[in-house]
């Protein structure tokens, strides 16, 4: 375990502050969590904590208070921001119509050395890695120690465009070693600059903070291309968020959507139109900072892409430091991904259609362990739960999704292959079967049962896998659903209100049916956990 040390030259920015806030700030004595002092024009002085904000003082911020800190900081950028001499604070103004300043953010800034060990591992291993989170998590501060420690065997330069990374003058902070800083005139140039610090100065890694623009997007990716490890932010939560923002998202391949023939949609089961990733993705590892000592990892972005748009997404690599400082890692269940054709390519999409994606997937990611030691997890495949009673099923112009989905909510086991010859069962349309199809002629010959669907939704499927696993469907009563309805929408409103997840108790899958569905019309996340007849349905906060 690397030893943390915090350096934040505090007292230089309580330097340049209205002594009444400086007085509040130190009576408050809580400087290791401070982040950020708000001052605005005629509203009262605030502190902004890591979990919570103070009001310093009942005297209104006054137009005396703002010149006395602009007077002793440096001069304002293009994007409205100023730095203090060899510090990492930074003040950031805001200003009416007429160009008078007439808020300040002063933002602490600090070096905190050994931040980065929880993913040393990954920034050494020579992969470019894109660090996402939200804003005042943490990117910059983990950005400048992975900067520091690649500056000692590699050829590091940072890209910095608001003096975030190096601090604010000509001589970087002690915090980057020995990298380079490249510092950038206005933020509309930075992917100018990462261009000319790869072609004049051969570095081996390029540190960049904030990409938010498509031009630093495909910049990236030429740096990419030429061979050169990129470490970068951005600002964002999840990889699916991500995917879905059209400037981002070429920073993880991309997608686009793709319209199959229909004998080609038909053998993969899907619709017509469905998803693809556009390109190789510009970064290989991808970090969600969930909160300052909590990371989720997506260790391949590409499989993570691919998996995602197939509407089975992967789980990540959860890396978390308890309280004592030691790093835990957390690795995935091995996760198969059902109806892959080995040979298609790492390209194809295996049944997401044009939809966005949140309503396309049939899961969310499970929660770690810690938060429910005694819960069983959720499986990769069913033969784990039953082995003796898994059902291969070949669906013949049925969406696999769809299916896998159905599965999952009535608790059954189900294995979608490809093949006729590793079928126990088909399942096809009323139109297919009608047809007389090549496929459902030899399953015939082969004596294999075949299930026939009026329509290809998710209740005629749970509706026809209930009769084959010879499930418990009759309608619940109206007292039973009175209670389930109460006991769910208390759960859903519990998630809403800021709880992670609710377990509702033991059911039977009709019951669990209506609590997912009760679950989806919220916005929410459910999923089944345990096995029959304990059987429960959890509910998620996305």
């Amino acid at each position: 375990m690397t030893q943390r040390r915090i350096t934040d030259d505090l007292d230089l920015l309580l330097g340049v502050l209205p002594p009444a806030v400086v007085e509040a700030v130190r009576a408050a004595d809580d400087s290791d969590n401070l982040i950020e002092i708000v001052l605005d024009l005629g509203r009262l002085p605030k502190a902004r904590f890591v979990n919570r904000e103070v009001v310093l003082s009942q005297t209104e911020v006054t137009r005396a208070d703002i010149d006395y800190v602009v007077s002793g900081i440096g001069d304002f950028d293009t994007d409205n921001r100023a730095g203090m001499e060899r510090t990492l604070h930074r003040i950031s103004a805001i200003r009416n119509r007429r160009g008078h300043i007439v808020g300040l953010t002063c933002r602490v800034g600090r070096a905190v050395y050994g931040t980065i060990d929880i993913l040393q591992d990954l920034i050494e291993s020579g992969r470019s890695i894109l660090l996402l989170g939200k804003p005042g998590i943490g990117k910059t501060t983990m950005l400048r120690e992975a900067a520091r420690i690649l500056g000692e065997s590699k050829r590091t330069i940072i890209v910095d465009t608001s003096n975030e990374i190096g601090g604010d003058g000509d001589v970087p902070h002690p915090a980057v070693g020995n990298a380079r800083r490249m510092q950038v005139a206005t933020p509309s140039l930075q992917h100018e600059v990462m261009i000319e610090a790869v072609e004049n100065h051969n570095p081996e890694v390029i540190v960049i903070d904030e990409i938010g623009r498509e031009l630093e997007a495909e910049a990236a990716r030429t740096i990419a291309e030429r061979g050169v490890q990129l470490v970068a932010t951005a600002h964002g939560r999840t990889l699916e968020n991500l995917l879905l923002n059209p400037t981002l998202s070429d920073l993880v391949g991309g997608i686009e959507s793709v319209t199959l023939s229909d004998e080609e949609a038909r053998r993969r089961g899907t619709q017509k139109t469905v998803l693809e990733r556009r390109a190789p993705p510009t970064f290989d590892v991808l970090v969600e900072i969930q909160e300052r000592d909590r990371l989720a990892v997506h260790v391949d972005v590409a499989a993570a892409v691919d998996a995602l748009v197939r509407g089975y997404p992967m789980q990540p690599e959860i890396r978390y430091r308890d309280a004592d400082g030691q790093i835990h890692i957390e690795k995935p269940p091995p996760q198969p991904m059902p109806g892959r054709n080995a040979n298609a390519g790492a390209r194809r999409s295996e049944g997401m259609s044009s939809m966005p994606m949140q309503r396309s997937r049939p899961t969310q990611r499970s929660e770690p362990p810690a938060f429910d030691p005694a819960a069983d997890e959720p499986k990769a495949d069913f033969a784990e739960q039953t082995p003796a009673k898994l059902l291969r099923i070949l669906p013949y112009g049925v969406a696999r999704n769809r299916l896998l989905q159905a599965a999952k909510h009535l608790g059954v086991p189900v294995m979608v292959v490809r093949e006729l010859a590793e079928a126990d069962a088909l399942l096809t349309l009323r139109t297919y079967y009608r047809a007389r199809e090549q496929t459902i002629v030899e399953a015939e010959e082969r004596s294999l049962p075949i299930y026939v669907l009026r329509s290809n939704t998710v209740s005629q499927l749970e509706q026809s896998l209930a009769e084959i696993f010879d499930l418990n469907s009759q309608p619940v009563d109206q007292l039973e659903w009175e209670i389930v309805s109460a006991q769910t929408a208390s759960a859903i409103q519990a998630v809403l209100n800021g709880l992670r997840w609710v377990d509702l108790p033991p059911a039977s899958a009709a019951v669990r049916r209506m609590q997912h569905e009760l679950a989806r019309q919220a916005q929410l996340t459910s999923h089944s956990y345990g096995k029959e007849p304990n059987r429960r349905v959890r509910i998620f906060r996305e």
